[in-house]
């Protein structure tokens, strides 16, 4: 792992913020990001185009369904009896009449973002593997599939779980791929569904409600249980991720959150941790001067509120969930980070003049008797800030990196299309990845300022939304227990979502792995559904794909095909 200094990092990551959105399931996230999706479209591809132009062999194509399945349910009203259109691609280079049909779920993304995966990824090879017809589904609120003319709290009404799933059923009741008049839809062929991440649960889910219309689903990286304080999102970090970031992080915010404390934040949000208000008085020669000291040392001092300037110390970690086995997908910005805050040097020269102030910063906290050993730390901490979060000229701190703005949460056209994921997690889904959550046993790698009060703020100003999600509506349909035959449960060891999945180490059950209920942990370090995505048979090498993704796509081919050979024994025994 190669520490980046100031220049070099700088433009590193304005490249990779270029790279195509839609890599796995978010947590919430700061506007500054929600801003860029707007300024790029819900597709962009590395190259500043849409991703669908990168993919010409799959035209897109829409089936006409209905935009509320459900005019008994009040959740819905006023209900309304029209149609949109739902988009869809398909590959039919390895299809043979009778073969299945493998839908892949595109989830919480434009489902262009998942056209790599017809070319070469798991849809590609369980299509080549079954004679298979391969198609991405759009989910209903993403890409170009939008019910209604809007993205007003009142037209977002029909963006359910529940809805979406309902959508999937009628396409595969309904659809007629163009150009194949010898294929046929619903029960007259298999139809397999495989997702990844919110689409995994999504598919998960569609097995277990439409059993009659999807034979089989694999659900990876499936997130089959919703959490409202998700702060065990960074247990994974803490976990898998090399030993010496994870401690000279934790080491970090602990002192950044006892020189912000002077605010009154941390005493008014942790009242009932006894540690936080030993502190208090242990502390007490600390004012707000030593958080301007702070904030002007990572170059953010007109950052007015504490939390904003926390959420931005707390993103260097985030990066762990965008690694990929695959170099050419997999995000630098998690080794980016640690290679700087871990480096034996100060990796940025031009703060040398700041090592004083970092030495009294840290002289006031706990961590005074290391104030020393661990100025390089917080300044290459700093230097790495600096360089990652610039603010463009004729804006504010604040204009840039707070995450208070209510006239930009109210915009709802469809050109902010960001708002569908937050709306999502705001009603059904939870994951707001606290920091205040994490247990007193443990120090978290981010800020205990970041609670559930600042994450929910997109809640009460982008949809007026002041109370909890409604987890139930999703943890019913089988939290960690959910399994059902012909359903396999597929997840990466160090995955910061395993802890809402099926092989959570707290709360979830081992069970064995069978052909008709594969039970699949990805080990090798995977992280978010690595078994996705593929290379082309002149891409690989000796150590790619490497084998513990070699291993669990092989074990997919073979329980899929299993899955057929069955459905053809039993429509031929009829």
């Amino acid at each position: 792992m190669r520490p980046v200094g100031g220049a070099l990092l700088a433009l590193a990551a304005a490249l990779f913020s270029q790279l195509q959105p839609g890599a796995g399931l978010q947590t919430w996230q700061p506007i500054r990001h929600l801003e860029k999706q707007i300024q790029s479209g819900p597709s962009l591809s590395a190259h500043g185009h849409d991703i669908a132009d990168e993919y010409p062999e799959y035209p897109a194509h829409v089936l006409r369904v209905p935009i509320d399945h459900f005019h008994n349910d009040s959740l819905y009203e006023p209900h309304v009896d029209g149609h949109f259109d739902l988009r869809y691609w398909f590959d039919d280079r390895h299809y043979r009449p009778g073969g299945p049909v493998i839908v892949l779920a595109a989830g919480e993304t434009s489902g262009a973002d998942r056209l790599p995966f017809l070319r070469k990824g798991i849809a590609a090879q369980l299509a080549a593997a079954t004679h298979g017809l391969a198609v991405i589904l759009e989910h209903r609120y993403y890409g170009a599939s939008f019910p209604l003319s809007d993205l007003s709290t009142a037209s977002l009404r029909f963006l359910r779980t529940e809805q979406a799933l309902a959508d999937t059923a009628y396409f595969a009741r309904h659809v007629r791929f163009p150009g194949l008049a010898h294929t046929t839809p619903g029960s007259d062929a298999p139809w397999i569904i495989y997702g990844g991440s919110y689409a995994g649960a999504f598919a998960a889910f569609a097995r277990i409600l439409y059993p009659d219309v999807f034979w089989g689903a694999i659900s990876s990286s499936g997130v089959t249980v919703a959490i409202y304080d998700y702060w065990q999102y960074f247990e994974a970090q803490r976990l898998f991720s090399p030993p010496a970031c994870v401690n000279t992080t934790q080491t970090l915010i602990h002192a950044v959150d006892q020189i912000l404390r002077p605010a009154g934040k941390q005493q008014r949000r942790h009242a009932n941790q006894q540690p936080l208000r030993a502190l208090q008085d242990e502390l007490g020669e600390l004012t707000s001067d030593h958080v301007t000291t702070l904030k002007t040392l990572f170059n953010l001092a007109n950052v007015t509120h504490d939390d904003d300037f926390a959420a931005l110390l707390s993103e260097g970690l985030a990066g762990w969930q965008d690694t990929n086995w695959d170099p050419a997908v997999s995000s630098p910005s998690f080794g980016w980070y640690c290679g700087n805050v871990t480096a034996d040097t100060l990796l940025f020269p031009e703060l040398e003049a700041s090592r004083s102030v970092a030495t009294t910063l840290l002289a006031a906290t706990t961590y005074s008797h290391e104030a020393a050993t661990l100025a390089d730390a917080l300044l290459n901490f700093a230097g790495w800030v600096r360089a990652t979060f610039q603010c463009a000229d004729g804006r504010t701190q604040d204009q840039c990196f707070s995450n208070r703005n209510a006239t930009f949460y109210r915009q709802d056209d469809l050109s902010q299309h960001w708002r569908a994921w937050p709306y999502q997690y705001c009603t059904q889904w939870g994951y707001l990845a606290t920091g205040s959550g994490v247990p007193n046993d443990r120090l978290p790698l981010i800020s205990r300022l970041l609670d559930l009060e600042y994450l929910s703020i997109i809640c009460r100003d982008a949809f007026g939304i002041t109370g909890p999600p409604d987890v139930e509506s999703v943890n019913r349909l089988g939290g960690f227990d959910i399994q059902y035959p012909r359903l396999a449960i597929v997840d990466g060891e160090a995955d910061p979502w395993r802890a809402a999945t099926p092989h959570a180490l707290v709360g979830a059950k081992d069970r064995p792995s069978t052909t008709d209920e594969p039970f699949w942990l990805i080990g090798g370090g995977a992280v978010h559904h690595w078994d996705e995505n593929g290379l082309l048979p002149d891409e690989t090498s000796a150590d790619l794909p490497p084998q513990p993704i070699l291993d669990v796509q092989a074990e997919e081919v073979r329980f899929v095909k299993a899955w057929v050979d069955e459905w053809t024994a039993q429509k031929s025994s009829l």
